[in-house]
């Protein structure tokens, strides 16, 4: 799939099959740091130090990567689940440029390591860090108070509509620990009013550059 360089100077990958990129024009890196990492991990990590983290649409590996890189910034215990359906390919992952990005160049084996390693398998990347990735579309994946933070990147609603109903989002709720939380890059009306019709309580949030507001949901 092409590679596109954003405005932050990161990588990301245009969907040919969805006919959008994986992450914000404005930038990939700023985006994931905005959306996943300050307003879910750190904002967990003040309250708890052993998160449990389920992301949709593990796509480039980038939010898992920066999870890594915070987990043992902050000395964290993370176990991170990443869902994919259609993973993108090894060679395309060791073109992508984001541990350079990141400031952290001599970490490219282990950016690549997520995307060699085994499927169905938890793998323990480092104290602070296991990792297992799933070949497990969203719609049907379903688990009982396992999480206590999830990335939803899926693709936005008018692209795959099929990922932001309310049946996805109850099974997303109760996938979550009490007090669990829901991070997202979308605002959309309609999916805020379904986050608060399955139980959540909804925060808007200021949103990363390119898009007004984002959303916070917690059980």
């Amino acid at each position: 799939m092409p590679i596109i360089t954003t405005n932050d100077g990161s990588h990301s990958i245009y969907s040919e099959q969805y006919g959008v990129t994986y992450h914000s024009k404005f930038g990939a890196i700023t985006e994931s740091a905005h959306v996943f990492i300050a307003a879910g991990l750190r904002y967990k990590a003040v309250v708890q130090q052993e998160i449990a983290i389920l992301e949709t649409g593990f796509g480039t590996g980038l939010n898992a990567f920066m999870t890594w890189l915070e987990a043992e910034k902050r000395n964290l215990k993370v176990a991170y689940l990443g869902l994919e359906t259609f993973p993108v390919t090894e060679a395309e992952a060791a073109a992508l440029n984001y541990p350079a990005g990141l400031g952290c160049p001599g970490r490219e084996d282990d950016f690549r390591e997520l995307h060699r390693a085994d499927w169905n398998v938890r793998h323990a990347l480092s104290e602070q860090f296991s990792f297992e990735k799933r070949r497990t579309p969203i719609e049907k994946f379903s688990e009982r108070e396992a999480f206590d933070l999830i990335y939803f990147d899926a693709f936005a609603p008018q692209s795959q509509p099929e990922l932001w109903t309310e049946e996805v989002f109850l099974h997303m709720y109760e996938s979550l620990k009490p007090e669990g939380v829901l991070v997202t890059y979308c605002a959309q009306g309609h999916f805020k009013r379904t986050l608060k019709k399955v139980g959540f309580t909804v925060e808007r949030l200021q949103g990363p550059p390119g898009k007004r507001e984002m959303t916070r949901a917690q059980k």
